[in-house]
């Protein structure tokens, strides 16, 4: 499908991409999945091909560009290939706009020379073991205390984390407010009482660490607030549209990826002395889900273009993230069972794009939460 969202330079940069993951991340991902964690490597070769944090300004050692057509072409070549558990998008997409909207000149020039490459991993850390959705439940806190601030509590399924260097966590700075009393502190690696748990085994994304982090007593510099005291649940809900659409990019390309490989194998497949393929039944699942997945493309290609004009409403953005993550769980499924019991074995990459796909429709805000945030929007 022609894309028109892209120029030129856009097609070039996707052309050193994808040579730069068939060649460094491809050969070396099945190695991490065993691991769990990929290499810190990766990420400074990725920055010093400037493919992190490229909208950082220059000044700061980013690429300056501001355009989110970038980062979705970093996730869809990572997703082309399977390539699951390397979390630049986390540092891109999610972790990164709060710093460019947030953080002041001097935080600034402390942190995103390094994150921009590849020195300094982020991560943010919302969930809880009793709070996931619910970002009023967070009971993380952190006191003031003259220059610093003592933060106690425990997070739990954070991406990252165990790479991490710089954690965005939410905490609870006033126990008398729900909303407004959020705030934003940055945790660095190396802080007494920062602790990291295990890294946590899932029934996907295998090469992705999601670890449990721990807070015990940790003095946080009044230097590390990002933003304004009490403001940290706003902060949230201005760029949790973005991460939502990051997610609804990786759902399209997987798309993409499954039903690219199993049109090849339903070409090259034989059952009754003919191609797979050629059965009518096989035509027309692969029809209807080329025919959705395209729909997707159109959609979230509009999205990004309206993120990139700073039009891209909550309501957008859910939609976007609901419904292409449950059509990537429905497209995988058929892909799979067209593939017929190959497709059950880890071998064939159809399985493993099975196993990743289950949490899309669960990370960044459940498909019920994206539902009523839309419902709510229609006047209800």
């Amino acid at each position: 499908m022609k894309r028109d969202i892209f120029d030129e330079e856009h097609l070039m940069f996707r052309d050193a991409v994808r040579r730069f993951v068939v060649q460094e991340i491809e050969p070396f991902h099945e190695q991490w999945e065993e691991d769990g964690v990929v290499s810190r490597e990766i990420w400074q070769q990725a920055g010093q091909l400037g493919l992190l944090c490229m909208d950082v300004p220059e000044v700061y050692g980013g690429g300056g560009t501001e355009d989110f057509r970038y980062n979705a072409i970093v996730t869809e070549e990572i997703i082309r290939v399977g390539a699951s558990g390397v979390g630049f998008g986390l540092h891109n997409d999610v972790c990164l706009p709060y710093f460019l909207s947030y953080a002041t000149g001097e935080q600034k020039q402390r942190w995103l020379p390094k994150m921009c490459t590849g020195e300094s991993i982020t991560a943010i850390a919302m969930s809880e073991p009793g709070a996931g959705s619910d970002l009023a439940g967070v009971q993380t806190s952190a006191v003031r205390r003259d220059d610093h601030y003592i933060l106690n509590g425990q997070k739990t399924f954070i991406t990252n984390g165990i790479l991490s260097d710089i954690v965005i966590v939410v905490a609870r700075t006033d126990t008398q407010s729900s909303h407004r009393g959020l705030s934003l502190l940055v945790v660095e690696r190396g802080m007494e009482g920062f602790e990291r748990g295990r890294n946590l085994e899932k029934i996907g994304l295998k090469a992705q660490d999601t670890a449990e982090l721990f807070f015990n007593d940790v003095q946080v510099p009044a230097q590390n607030l990002l933003g304004e005291e009490g403001l940290g649940f706003y902060y949230l809900m201005n760029q949790l549209p973005q991460e939502r659409l990051s997610v609804a990019v990786i759902a399209v390309a997987a798309c993409e990826a499954a039903l690219e490989m199993t049109i090849r194998y339903c070409q090259e497949r034989t059952a009754f002395g003919r191609p797979i393929g050629k059965f009518q039944n096989s035509r027309f699942k692969l029809a209807e889900m080329k025919t959705e997945t395209q729909i997707a493309r159109v959609f979230v290609d509009r999205c990004i273009m309206e993120l990139n004009a700073s039009q891209l409403t909550a309501e957008e953005a859910a939609m976007a993230k609901w419904w292409t993550t449950e059509l990537q769980q429905r497209v995988v499924d058929q892909c799979l069972q067209l593939h017929g019991g190959y497709g059950y074995m880890l071998e064939y990459p159809i399985a493993k794009f099975y196993l990743d796909s289950r949490v899309q429709t669960i990370y960044a805000g459940t498909t019920e939460i994206m539902k009523e945030i839309i419902g709510r929007s229609l006047g209800f």
